[in-house]
């Protein structure tokens, strides 16, 4: 079974951790921006992240035989300083056109803020003017709250649905960003967010369409290995495997599809360990 992971951080993930990818069966990879742990103080510390993710990583990945690509933008944690969003984002346009540069994201919400609504409508536009895919974060709490405002603000805009994930979804507010046609995420993370269990009550609920499922690990308690998790669940919580497929490949591969840069190639063989050790 083909598996992208279409959310995922491995900046904060180890060599262990692509090895263990590949060899559960995850082949392609998409790292939105996020926050790193502290507040940074300069837009040139966003460059240079943008830079790491975009061709350090995709480097990295490769050498274990995972294709890698990035989302580039402002995270809603980092939306605070709205002078540093501006001058971040009068500085990103470089980094968007970035070859291995596949969707704006992630952008959206964290405490439901004014600033952090502000940064999120400015990039949410300028992926809809550029046609570019987005990947939306919801906040943790609280989520059906920051959930509605995301859905309005999308609808008023009129940018075309089809080209967006709304991430991290739960049974709190799935009902809300299935209103649309958005893709719908789900995040499997060992102690918070959603269970394998959980994912499949979902499935049950709301169906296969538009859905996407994640493991979006990275500095906190997560597991890069999810999404096989999520496969040996629903195959025994009695899902077809081409349910399943659709989950774990078919549907992110279409969100991604509206990016030309979104080549993905299943067949990129790992660099023998030995190599390494010259």
């Amino acid at each position: 079974m083909k598996i992208i992971e279409p959310h995922i951080h491995m900046y904060s993930r180890t060599t262990d951790d692509y090895m263990a990818m590949y060899s559960a069966g995850i082949r392609v990879c998409v790292e939105p921006s996020f926050w790193l742990g502290s507040e940074r103080r300069y837009a040139g510390t966003f460059f240079d992240y943008f830079k790491v993710i975009l061709e350090f990583e995709t480097q990295r990945a490769a050498k274990f035989g995972i294709d890698h690509y990035s989302a580039i933008s402002v995270n809603p944690k980092e939306s605070k300083n709205s002078t540093l969003v501006d001058e971040v984002l009068e500085g990103i346009d470089e980094y968007l056109d970035h070859p291995r540069c596949v969707a704006v994201g992630e952008i959206g919400l964290n405490m439901n803020t004014p600033n952090e609504i502000t940064a999120f409508r400015r990039q949410l536009l300028m992926a809809e003017e550029r046609e570019m895919p987005v990947v939306i974060h919801l906040p943790h709490i609280p989520k059906a709250e920051g959930a509605r405002i995301i859905v309005d603000i999308i609808r008023e805009e009129g940018v075309a649905q089809e080209r967006i994930l709304i991430d991290h979804n739960d049974e709190t507010c799935m009902d809300i960003t299935r209103e649309t046609d958005c893709y719908t995420g789900m995040t499997v993370y060992p102690f918070s967010k959603l269970t394998p269990k959980r994912v499949s009550e979902l499935l049950k609920k709301h169906g296969v369409e538009r859905m996407i499922v994640s493991g979006s690990a990275d500095w906190g308690v997560s597991d890069p290995l999810s999404l096989v998790k999520v496969v040996d669940y629903l195959r025994s919580d009695g899902h077809d495997d081409n349910v399943i497929q659709q989950l774990v490949h078919d549907n992110a591969d279409a969100l991604y599809s509206a990016s030309p840069n979104w080549k993905p190639n299943f067949s990129i063989e790992p660099v023998p360990v030995s190599e390494f050790q010259r």
